[in-house]
């Protein structure tokens, strides 16, 4: 479905930052490639794509969709409405702004939308961000014309001859954070001389690795170590809470982290959960890392992204279960140890993949050019 410029495309991912980041990414480098495209995101109603996407400066349609909650509730009942809705939904929006590629980076609102364009016979384009697939892209991946991933072995999931091997897109921003050390501890009002610890639960933040830094506050304080903390919206308040009969003044505590690139710059070490984007960043990043694998997640996939930073030297690992006691303990030892700090610098900075959202976008544009 070939048409004229100014290109118009339709990106829908969503749900979570590793979802949406990717997204935002993708938008950003086929818009810097083509200032006059018009993109338009379609996202789920009430999720976190409503606010970022707008905050990074693109127009954003909701869905009424939601995921299949685990446990018993009645609003599974409304699943098979809400899908048809959106559906139907999807199918007027595209009918309406006449895209000339839909991409889709995983997430509620992109299962209805990826499917319509399927359908309708546009150009289409998933990224997969796991080495396990998530369900909205495994749904459309035999009808859609590129399937982008980023580990090796996806023929598990996807069609081999559709599947492009590029790694994760990340923000741009992250790309030149070496540079910017200096600008990044006066951003935060930190002091160069003293160690920083970067803690990240994801974009929705991380109930384990927040009780655990809660529960040592006291020893990391003692050590005198700088903090920037982003708890996610759920536990920002509790977080606040609990804090509040200690000193701060070492202390950043965010609900979330707009500028990233800033956090990562100031990092001396960087506590995380192991989500593929998190991993992405991290190793474009190039920090001494520590990973807390999610137990609550589809085939264990965020250890299994966690193995293969450590089976090469280049993440240290805590077990979710063993956090409360071992995390900050851990963190420490390799936060004043600058010999395999620098070494666990060295080795996730050689699995990064800095090019990955020009391939991506460079796939998009071989469909519609």
């Amino acid at each position: 479905m070939k048409q004229n410029k100014p290109y118009r495309l339709i990106i829908s991912g969503g749900g979570t930052g590793g979802h949406i980041f990717p997204a935002i990414a993708i938008a950003n480098e086929f818009r810097q490639r083509h200032p006059d495209a018009q993109i338009l995101f379609v996202g789920a109603q009430g999720k976190m794509e409503m606010a970022r996407v707008p905050e990074a400066g693109y127009k954003i349609i909701g869905l009424w969709i939601s995921g299949i909650q685990r446990k018993l509730t009645w609003k599974n009942l409304l699943f098979p409405f809400k899908l048809v809705f959106s559906y139907l939904r999807a199918v007027t929006i595209l009918q309406r702004f006449k895209p000339h590629a839909v991409i889709g980076t995983g997430g509620y609102a992109s299962g209805p939308i990826m499917m319509a364009a399927t359908r309708l016979g546009y150009a289409t384009v998933i990224q997969e961000q796991n080495s396990f697939a998530g369900l909205a892209n495994k749904q459309v991946a035999s009808r859609v014309k590129k399937v982008c991933v980023a580990y090796e072995g996806m023929e598990n999931y996807f069609p081999k001859e559709k599947i492009v091997l590029t790694g994760n897109p990340v923000r741009k921003d992250l790309l030149e954070i070496d540079s910017k050390r200096n600008k990044a501890l006066n951003h935060f009002g930190f002091d160069a001389n003293k160690k920083t610890l970067l803690i990240i639960g994801g974009s929705l933040g991380a109930r384990t690795i927040n009780k655990s830094i809660l529960k040592n506050i006291e020893k990391l304080q003692e050590t005198e170590v700088q903090i920037i903390w982003q708890t996610g919206k759920t536990y920002y308040a509790s977080c606040k809470e609990a804090l509040s009969k200690y000193d701060l003044r070492r202390v950043r505590l965010h609900d979330f982290l707009k500028e990233m690139d800033m956090a990562y710059a100031a990092a001396d070490v960087v506590i995380s959960r192991s989500g593929a984007l998190a991993v992405s960043e991290l190793c474009i990043a190039g920090k001494a890392t520590i990973l807390v694998p999610s137990p609550n997640v589809a085939e264990d996939h965020q250890t299994k992204n966690a193995m293969a930073l450590v089976n090469k030297d280049a993440a240290v690992l805590v077990k979710d279960i063993e956090a409360m006691n071992s995390l900050v303990d851990t963190a420490l030892t390799v936060l004043f140890d600058e010999v395999r700090c620098q070494r666990l610098q060295t080795n996730i900075k050689a699995l990064a993949r800095p090019g990955a959202t020009s391939d991506i976008v460079n796939q998009i544009e071989e469909l519609i050019k």
